[in-house]
């Protein structure tokens, strides 16, 4: 029997192109608008990760190298270089040292500036007018911009001494270009300077250049820098005591030296002690403190001025241009990280201890839901065997409609069929009536989408419980009659039905197996308890006509319209339970790109859903009930934590990467076997073969990031904005009657 509500379309004429229908337009235009936002969601994603490594380069984790040469031939360095002062240059391309003067301290400072010890340093040399030269390390400058600006202003003198802190003389060329620029940039950034002096790290006196950090040194010297040793070693970062600390200091016979303190890189508290007693006790024997700018000033021809004209700074120039800008954008991506990664890190335990929190409940809840509901003496009450009406929306199912329609012949519950076609243009309401089978009617309506379909369906229809269904899913001769059980309680208002992956065969569909019986069912059973169930799956629900009447029908302000009638239905005091014997089977999307729509789809129309119904956080009765135990759960495992998820993924391959590959190996290892417990477990109530489970490492992989691509893309089109009608998902017909096997 047909019931049209609108005239069929006219087949379009034979060599003619056929034009877009409405859905196929707006599809269309949807998919364009998504583009950008899903272009947006990888930037954000990748964003994300360079912030990582960014901060990873910082604390060395990212490029780090520990090694540190010893013991090696000096036979290429000249002799004058060897035995000469603390201070190497290289003008007119010839190796020079100076030495410095008599009764002269040259204070030098490593490893900073650190935000603790620093600052006392910089204090002490106030109080005594002593200046200092420090050499910084470039990450720490990075974060510790305003240190190194008060460091300039006072007086001070700064110098190069990488980035990284590495031993240059294992690196390539390109290697150490990047640690002195990088180092130079955020000095720009951070006090709008560069400097002409270097410091290698691990270096010491002049006589332990060897032949392979002689050609670092010439090659700086090339470029205008500065190389600055030491004399006299504190030997401060042994923590030897204060005495020794100032004894190891002192040069002999008033003696002239740069001194090597340090002011980072460790437990300075003894350093902070021993300096003022260092500098009251050489001021005593007479000498005075310069920096290296204030030695070399002394070492100029005649009339080339005295020190203090020349500057104690003199190393130092202003920055400009692009190196200044660069500067100032390495500091301030720099302070993103530093206040991004803490922040995620956060996050993540707290994303951690909330899916463990949440696995230990589905797991307990649900092995409750199973037991209670598999008893021999369970039952809903008196038999329900009053006939239903079973509605099939369908948009273009010729490949599915008739083993779909098929699958409800045999039912073992007397059931009318409606089938709605909504504006199909292949045929899909012909091979309906086609077939020829009993009590199925079919409703022809112009194209307007799932929403109407069903409420099209709900008129039509003459009984007083309605089923729904999918024009891709087919049913077991008993789930109809399964389905219906529960209506016997009157204050149950719909029935979620146990949807399974019919083409389970191929590796997306093995993938989404898995996620259906995890993901979905095990979620249902601990839901049904809670009396909270977020949504009734399109496949296969059942429900009170007048309930249905009572919220409005479906409602197309959503994308997921089976989340919001859900929804609805608590807020109106319906109960909604989960019945895991009825069991329909659907055909998971074959394609990468198709599986992304419907997700997209999916996830967005549940935000959609969950800000349509906020205000049952603040409602009484059913609907504040909901409000305060589903809704919290919903967004808090739905949406939020699946955010968070990629990340755990990034910091995962980060450690493997650049930390500790075996521990961050294991902690993976062991997360996916309390995902694989869960889901045999999940397995053995749906009474499923274990087999399947093999996929799941490789789903943890590939399948589940893409989940979570599809959910921030989600969230950032919820962020900006968006809208997106019923698209149709290309069907293969690869489930039919026998889709239960195997």
């Amino acid at each position: 029997m047909t019931t049209p509500t609108t005239p069929p379309a006219t087949p379009p004429a034979r060599g003619r192109r056929r034009a877009p229908s409405r859905m196929e337009r707006a599809a269309g235009r949807a998919a364009a608008l998504q583009r950008p936002r899903v272009l947006l969601a990888l930037l954000l994603l990748l964003a994300l990760t360079c912030v990582m490594l960014l901060d990873g380069y910082l604390r060395a984790e990212v490029g780090g190298d520990q090694r540190v040469r010893t013991g090696a031939s000096a036979s290429d360095v000249p002799d004058d270089v060897l035995d000469g002062g603390p201070i190497l240059t290289f003008p007119g391309g010839r190796a020079t040292t100076v030495s410095v003067p008599d009764k002269t301290i040259v204070l030098t400072f490593d490893d900073g500036p650190d935000p603790t010890w620093t600052p006392q340093v910089l204090d002490i040399l106030e109080k005594y007018d002593v200046p200092g030269t420090f050499f910084l390390v470039g990450s720490m400058v990075s974060r510790h911009p305003g240190i190194v600006r008060d460091m300039v202003e006072q007086g001070n003198e700064v110098g190069v001494h990488t980035f990284t802190h590495v031993d240059l003389s294992y690196q390539s060329q390109s290697r150490v270009t990047r640690e002195i620029e990088q180092t130079q940039l955020a000095l720009a950034g951070a006090a709008g300077i560069t400097t002409t002096l270097f410091r290698a790290p691990y270096s010491s006196e002049t006589d332990a250049i060897d032949d392979y950090s002689w050609p670092v040194y010439e090659s700086l010297g090339e470029d205008g820098y500065t190389s600055v040793f030491i004399d006299t070693d504190s030997d401060d970062w042994k923590r030897p005591g204060v005495s020794k600390i100032v004894e190891w200091a002192t040069p002999e016979d008033g003696e002239g030296a740069s001194v090597l303190f340090h002011d980072a890189g460790g437990e300075r508290s003894q350093t902070i002690e021993a300096l003022p007693k260092y500098i009251e006790k050489m001021k005593a024997k007479g000498y005075t403190f310069t920096t290296v700018s204030g030695v070399m000033a002394d070492q100029q021809p005649a009339g080339a001025g005295p020190a203090d004209e020349q500057g104690l700074q003199a190393a130092h120039h202003e920055a400009t241009g692009a190196t200044l800008y660069e500067g100032k954008a390495l500091i301030a991506a720099v302070a993103v990280a530093e206040w991004t990664v803490p922040a995620l890190s956060a996050g993540l335990v707290v994303v951690g201890v909330a899916v463990m929190g949440r696995f230990a409940m589905m797991l307990i809840l649900a092995r409750r839901h199973h037991r209670q509901r598999n008893r021999r003496r369970f039952g809903w009450g008196p038999p329900v065997t009053g006939p239903v009406s079973v509605i099939v929306p369908a948009y273009n199912e010729k490949e599915c409609i008739e083993a779909t329609l098929r699958s409800l012949a045999p039912s073992t519950h007397p059931i009318e069929i409606v089938v709605v076609d909504d504006g199909s243009t292949d045929g899909t309401a012909d091979i309906a009536e086609s077939l020829g089978l009993p009590g199925v009617r079919v409703v022809r309506q112009a194209n307007a989408g799932k929403p109407a379909a069903l409420n099209n369906g709900v008129r039509h229809a003459r009984h007083d419980i309605v089923v729904m269904m999918d024009g891709d899913t087919v049913f077991e001769p008993d789930t109809v009659r399964h389905l219906v059980q529960p209506f016997v309680d009157p204050s149950v208002g719909a029935v979620a039905g146990n949807a399974k992956v019919g083409n389970r065969r191929t590796l997306i569909g093995a993938w989404q197996h898995i996620e259906y019986v995890m993901g979905f069912n095990l979620d249902r059973r601990m839901y049904d308890l809670l009396r909270c169930m977020p949504t009734i799956p399109g496949a296969i629900g059942a429900f009170r006509r007048e309930a249905l009447l009572q919220v409005g029908g479906m409602s197309d302000d959503t994308l997921a319209e089976d989340t919001d009638i859900t929804i609805a239905l608590h807020r109106a005091g319906r109960r909604v339970v989960y019945e895991e014997h009825a069991r329909a089977w659907t055909e998971a999307p074959g394609s990468l790109g198709q599986l992304w729509s419907q997700r997209y789809r999916w996830s967005y129309g549940t935000m959609q859903a969950l800000w349509k119904h906020r205000r049952s956080l603040t409602d009484k009765g059913p609907s504040g009930r909901f409000g305060r135990v589903g809704m919290p759960l919903v967004v808090l495992f739905q949406v939020v934590t699946p955010v968070f998820a990629p990340l755990i993924d990034v910091f995962t391959l980060y450690s493997m990467l650049f930390v500790d590959f075996r521990a961050a190996l294991l902690a993976w290892l062991a997360v996916l076997a309390v995902q694989l417990a869960c889901a045999a477990y999940a397995f053995r109530l749906d009474g499923e073969k274990y087999r399947y489970l093999l996929m799941m490492p490789l789903q943890q992989l590939a399948y589940r990031q893409m989940m979570y691509l599809v959910l921030i893309h989600s969230c950032v089109t919820a962020l900006t904005g968006g809208r997106l009608r019923w698209q149709k998902l290309k069907r293969t017909g690869e489930v039919g009657t026998g889709a239960g096997a195997g």
